[in-house]
């Protein structure tokens, strides 16, 4: 008997479609208030999405994606020439502060005390137990994956981009990318399915 893995987020169509205008990017270059603002208004849930996606905790999902944005902004002050895609540029930085954050909590583990259940809020107490550890099982699970493995699954299932522009991202040819994808799904399955026979 086999376990279904569902790792994907409702995701709006227009996400797969966000891209980031020449003319609103020229604008930004050139530090415009305005074109700023529109870009991170455009650009801040696709990175939070992406980062979320890799992490448990919300407050540091925040602190990250907002991290993402204030280095824009100095990479902006300093080198504006040097960002040819913002979208891309964004999500390689996203990337490697989750790496970042990921290398510092392995180090120095912490325990999350908003992972804990706040069970009398809802009188519903086996679907929130449910959900919760399914969730853990899922991140607990992840964490087990490669790193290529994980960002290609971000990327695909969180912020629900092509085969082809998960390659772009990752600098990888497409068939890497399904190659990833297919062992990453794999791994995954039968990583869940072992915890769950224990």
């Amino acid at each position: 008997m086999g376990i279904t893995v569902n790792i994907g987020y409702n995701l709006s169509i227009m996400d797969n479609m966000i891209e980031c205008s020449d003319d609103l990017y020229i604008r930004a270059r050139r530090l415009d208030p305005q074109a700023l603002a529109e870009l991170h208004d455009q650009l801040y849930p696709v990175v939070y999405r992406y980062v979320c996606f890799r992490l448990e905790d919300h407050q540091i999902v925040e602190d990250i994606a907002a991290e993402v944005f204030l280095r824009l902004l100095d990479a902006l002050h300093e080198r504006p020439d040097s960002i040819r895609e913002p979208k891309a540029w964004l999500m390689g930085t996203a990337s490697n502060l989750v790496y970042e954050h990921l290398r510092q909590r392995y180090r120095h583990p912490v325990e999350n005390l908003d992972t804990h259940l706040d069970l009398t809020a809802d009188h519903n107490t086996e679907a929130i137990v449910e959900k919760k550890h399914t969730d853990w099982m899922v991140h607990e699970a992840m964490r087990e994956l490669t790193d290529d493995q994980q960002q290609v699954l971000a990327l695909r299932f969180s912020h629900g981009m092509s085969i082809s522009e998960t390659a772009r991202m990752v600098k990888k040819s497409v068939n890497a990318v399904k190659v990833l994808q297919y062992r990453a799904m794999s791994s995954l399955r039968r990583i869940l399915e072992k915890k769950r026979d224990l």
